[in-house]
């Protein structure tokens, strides 16, 4: 199932800025309030404690996909990694457990965007649906230059409201108009506890899914191997901090987190309303339903196609996967299926989101867990660098803490995940003559 020898290659036009772009609005600088009233009621308040501690989790895993993709500079992220590193079969379901996480994340955006605009426009979230998946699949075939410039127009508009908030937020603050100045957010010790801050961390770590996208532009990258890794680690940092800002000034200016405990979905904006009154809660609102269903849903629909294109480039999947637009030189079939199989599952979970959230965060984790075997396996077994600190240590701090993230995820999701898992062997295992004319190390 080889793609056909004349498709021409994915254009190089990224730089380590378009990059840093993709990856902010993969992540979505403002993502902590779709889902603030989620984390600051499982952490006890503390929801900026938990976004913390993700973000140095997150650190060791983003440390692998640098060393990993200066190694492999190819599209299809930790799939291609794994293939490389661990061998062709353990790639596939290494692959297969990727996309999990990133062919439902387009639908997750989509519905939990549908929702909140047919709530403020009143028109059906049917039709919102339609209209992000239509507009987004458009850019993506276009190509990846018209993503990067679409990418810099959501990101200004998002950082505006951030910034709006931000500021006023601690205008009204530390000027005792509402709340008061406080590190409550950050550790109260009358309710810490390790256990429950990771469990709201492996809530949390849906907010920093995006920034290991960038490996799959690898091959678009147009400077040096090692911009991915760079983009990627900046990437981390950058959002890490504007996530604990905001949720450290939302903390502040409303100190009651069992009150928003009634109203999950729209606890943030609850928490905007007493610092800005019905404008500010508006623009939250409507700047978190644009940037789940246009921005983030544009970007993982422009990774996940990559990730279908690099596993059928290498026999893995039906080798129509890899053909790429004559004229844009965009994995164009690719992001069509994509395209097809986020509104099935939209239309499947659109009453389901938990469901759906955790099924997406087990294809995540588990794929961070194995791009820590990568790094050991590559650099420590098969070619030894030498360098125990930045292949040795860093790789197995990364196993243990993603480990214990992992065993925080909701048993439900566990138990879908290994079915998922399963049937990507079962798929094997039917393929194996096919698999057999590989290379498997």
């Amino acid at each position: 199932m080889q793609a056909p020898s004349n498709d021409v290659g994915l254009k190089r036009t990224l730089t380590v800025r378009d990059m840093v772009i993709y990856g902010m609005i993969f992540m979505i600088p403002i993502a902590p309030m779709g889902i603030y009233g989620y984390i600051v009621s499982e952490a006890k308040g503390m929801a900026t404690m938990a976004y913390l501690v993700g973000m140095i989790a997150m650190l060791f895993t983003a440390l692998s996909y640098a060393r990993m993709s200066s190694t492999c500079p190819k599209a299809g992220s930790i799939y291609a990694y794994a293939s490389h590193a661990l061998g062709q079969r353990i790639g596939f379901l290494i692959g297969w457990v990727v996309l999990l996480d990133y062919i439902l994340i387009p639908a997750l955006c989509y519905i939990v965007a549908a929702l909140a605009l047919e709530s403020v426009t009143g028109f059906s979230k049917w039709l919102w649906l339609v209209a992000f998946i239509a507009f987004n699949t458009a850019i993506n075939i276009r190509g990846i230059h018209i993503t990067a410039r679409t990418n810099d127009i959501f990101a200004i508009c998002l950082m505006a409201v951030l910034v709006w908030f931000v500021t006023l937020g601690l205008y009204m603050v530390f000027g005792g108009h509402v709340g008061e100045p406080s590190i409550a957010p950050l550790y109260n010790k009358e309710t810490f506890s390790p256990g429950l801050i990771m469990s709201a961390v492996s809530i949390a770590a849906l907010s920093f899914l995006g920034f290991d996208a960038i490996s799959t532009l690898a091959e678009e990258n147009a400077g040096k191997a090692s911009d991915v890794g760079k983009a990627t680690i900046i990437v981390l940092f950058l959002m890490g901090g504007l996530f604990i800002v905001q949720t450290w000034v939302a903390g502040m200016a409303w100190p009651d987190f069992g009150a928003l405990a009634e109203d999950k979905d729209n606890a943030f904006y609850t928490v905007a309303y007493a610092v800005g009154g019905t404008p500010l809660k508006v623009a939250c609102a409507v700047a978190t339903a644009v940037s789940w269903g246009f921005s983030c849903a544009l970007v993982a629909q422009t990774a996940i196609s990559r990730i279908l294109l690099s596993m059928a480039r290498d026999g893995q999947l039906p080798s129509a996967l890899a053909k790429l637009h004559p004229k844009y030189q965009t994995p164009f079939v690719s992001t069509l299926f994509v395209a097809a199989v986020s509104l099935a599952v939209s239309v499947l979970f659109m009453s389901d989101v938990g469901s759906l959230t955790s099924l997406v965060n087990f294809g995540a984790l588990t794929a961070f867990f194995a791009l820590h075997l990568c790094v050991l396996n590559q650099f420590m077994v098969r070619t030894p660098s030498g360098k125990w600190v930045k292949d040795g240590l860093v790789p197995l701090l990364g196993l243990v803490v993603i480990g214990y993230v992992w065993l925080s995820l909701d048993m439900h999701a566990l138990k879908m995940g290994l079915v998922w898992l399963g049937l990507g062997a079962i798929y094997l295992a039917i393929n194996s003559r096919k698999l057999k004319s590989l290379q498997f190390s």
